[in-house]
């Protein structure tokens, strides 16, 4: 075999913080991809400032090493089950996985999805067992549990014979045994080697090149990024773009790139087997396929699972409209999410009955709620409506609903505060194990049921515990599930707060906003400690005279607002309420910001609500 066939495409897998980037980063370092004096900063993947910021990987993202004669096209994918359609359309594109799992932690429920994904497509996984310096590793209690998730996922008799490396990807060390002797990756380079043969030479085959993510780039615009399946292409040859059920269309490349390490290489003509970056066809989308101008073979659409949860994306059209932002109407935002469909193969959009929104349908509410950062970062305003669950009638015209595999792991304490509120949230305990001081729960929850509880379990547990989801299928409809049991304080007025009115209010309300901050009729200041809501006036100051009554004057002493996040905002609010994002604030508001049109609005409500049970 010639060393331009000596090709193998793999694909990082694991669960959130399992280790996946600082693989790569071991992968990337240990090649010589690096200079010796360069300063390399870690999870080099991570390159958004989003992913940065939080820790965690969002996009798939590619790069390239050596190794003897073999070049290794590697695929950093997501852990986050909220960004899995990021996973399954890449899986298409690599010969092998490596499935990473943490020797302490063992499966989770987005290993199970991953894995599954992979064993669907016929893959081989190698596993690979990290951080097994933890002092609780329990490395071959974990081998055994991944053993019997392949068992349980189907797998067949080969992909079960996996290959099983031991590890420390922070300081880039692979072992076959526990009790090995190792200081590099050689290992796990060798049973990459051993176990995936390099790609068939089809070059001679007519082309078939997949795009399987997009990207854009300021100079040559939009870029198509998949694997020559069969055939050569050739960057100065007319190609056409087919895609399933529709005319061919024709197209010249302008650039045709491979990776190297991290950058993109200009190349002439690559072969079968490789991963490259296409410029010049400016309508290009992922699923397409490349073909030669007189035999376009197109290869069958990349499938993705369907969303499970929406939010209505709106104009902002609150008194503060406009003060920040940029980009404010309903084009601006129709645009942007029209941009966001190109490469966000996991998002659907529809426009609402109204003119002024959209309903933005994706896999979770991280997965929108990133795009939302995203978008106010940009300078973009929106009003945005609580996450809706969404629901299918199956073949039996049953209404089915999505539910999640919950492992939740905190002090015994509080596991039975835990246990009682997932049962009212309709969850079903699959097992409880104890592990010392510390309780893990499994349950499958509805992922309605779910909406506004991570807040609340990081109240009850102090911070201590840890709770972890995933998608696990659609069942049929659980029943009404509570919602938030405190009303809220609504501001009665416009105009700046007063620390003598929020002094007054925080005797029976938690405060969402501190003195001297504008406020508006309809805006949400804070959470009233009993069920109904309450409008009061926050801009209302002590009036001056010249008495003064001794100790009645003395500095008030305010409690520190809370103070929420996008995600903790969107967990927050109410059918009737909004999220007000704008590039400097996030701010909660009734839909309906005057008194009198909410009350006749609710009025008509209830009434239209006795007509139906009727």
């Amino acid at each position: 075999m010639s060393d331009k066939n000596k090709i193998i495409n793999i694909a990082v897998i694991a669960h959130v913080d399992a280790g996946k980037s600082t693989l790569v980063d071991a992968f990337l370092s240990q090649s010589g991809v690096f200079r010796e004096n360069e300063e390399v900063q870690e999870q080099i993947m991570d390159s958004d400032a989003i992913e940065q910021e939080r820790g965690i990987t969002i996009y798939s993202k590619n790069c390239s090493i050596h190794y003897n004669d073999y070049k290794i096209n590697i695929v950093d994918t997501p852990g986050h089950s909220d960004f899995s359609s990021e996973v399954e359309r890449v899986l298409n594109t690599v010969d092998t996985v490596i499935l990473l799992v943490d020797a302490s932690e063992g499966p989770m429920p987005q290993t199970r999805f991953v894995l599954q994904k992979s064993l669907e497509l016929g893959l081989n996984p190698i596993l690979f067992i990290n951080k097994i310096d933890k002092k609780d590793q329990r490395a071959e209690e974990v081998v055994d549990e991944v053993f019997d998730l392949f068992v349980e996922l189907d797998a067949t008799d080969e992909q079960c014979d996996f290959p099983i490396i031991y590890g420390i990807a922070k300081q880039g060390i692979a072992k076959y045994e526990m009790d090995d002797e190792s200081s590099d990756l050689s290992p796990l380079f060798e049973a990459i080697v051993n176990h995936v043969q390099a790609y068939p030479d089809y070059d001679d085959e007519p082309l078939q090149l997949q795009i399987s993510a997009l990207a854009y780039d300021d100079y040559i615009g939009r870029l198509g990024i998949g694997r020559v399946f069969k055939g050569k292409i050739d960057s100065s040859e007319q190609i056409c773009v087919c895609s399933e059920g529709e005319e061919p269309r024709k197209g010249k490349i302008s650039a045709l790139r491979v990776y190297e390490g991290l950058k993109q290489v200009d190349s002439q003509i690559v072969g079968s087997g490789e991963i490259v970056v296409i410029a010049g066809i400016a309508d290009i989308s992922i699923g397409e396929t490349i073909c030669e101008a007189d035999k376009p073979l197109p290869l069958g659409p990349i499938h993705i699972e369907e969303p499970t949860l929406s939010m209505n994306f709106m104009v902002n059209d609150s008194p503060f409209a406009g003060r920040s932002g940029k980009y404010v109407t309903s084009r601006h935002i129709k645009d942007r999410l029209e941009k966001e469909l190109e490469v966000n193969v996991g998002l659907k959009v529809e426009p609402l009955d109204t003119t002024d929104g959209f309903k933005v349908s994706g896999r979770g509410e991280l997965h929108l709620s990133i795009l939302i950062e995203n978008m106010r970062r940009e300078g973009y305003e929106l009003g945005v409506s609580k996450p809706q669950v969404l629901m299918y009638k199956n073949s039996e015209g049953k209404l089915v609903e999505p539910v999640e595999k919950v492992i939740v792991s905190c002090p015994d304490k509080y596991s039975g505060s835990i246990i009682n509120e997932l049962n009212i949230r309709k969850g079903m305990m699959e097992s409880m194990d104890l592990d010392g001081d510390y309780v893990k729960l499994t349950y499958y929850v509805p992922t309605r049921g779910l909406l506004g509880y991570r807040n609340e379990f990081i109240n009850v547990t102090r911070g201590e515990g840890t709770l972890v989801s995933s998608f696990h299928d659609f069942e049929e409809y659980k029943g009404e599930i509570p919602t938030r049991s405190n009303g809220v304080l609504i501001s009665q007025v416009a105009g700046k707060t007063m620390g003598y009115s929020l002094n007054a209010l925080g005797a029976r309300a938690s405060m969402f906003v501190e003195p001297s901050v504008d406020v508006y009729e309809g805006m949400i200041i804070g959470m009233n400690s009993r069920k109904e809501d309450m409008v009061v006036n926050p801009t209302k100051n002590k009036k001056m005279s010249n008495v003064r009554a001794s100790g009645s004057d003395d500095a008030i002493k305010l409690t520190p607002p809370i103070v929420f996040t996008l995600e903790e905002a969107l967990d927050f609010i109410s059918e009737d309420e909004l999220v007000e994002v704008t590039p400097d604030s996030i701010r909660l508001r009734k839909k309906i910001l005057n008194e009198n049109d909410r009350i006749k609005y609710n009025r008509r409500k209830a009434i239209s609500k006795l007509d139906e049970n009727m």
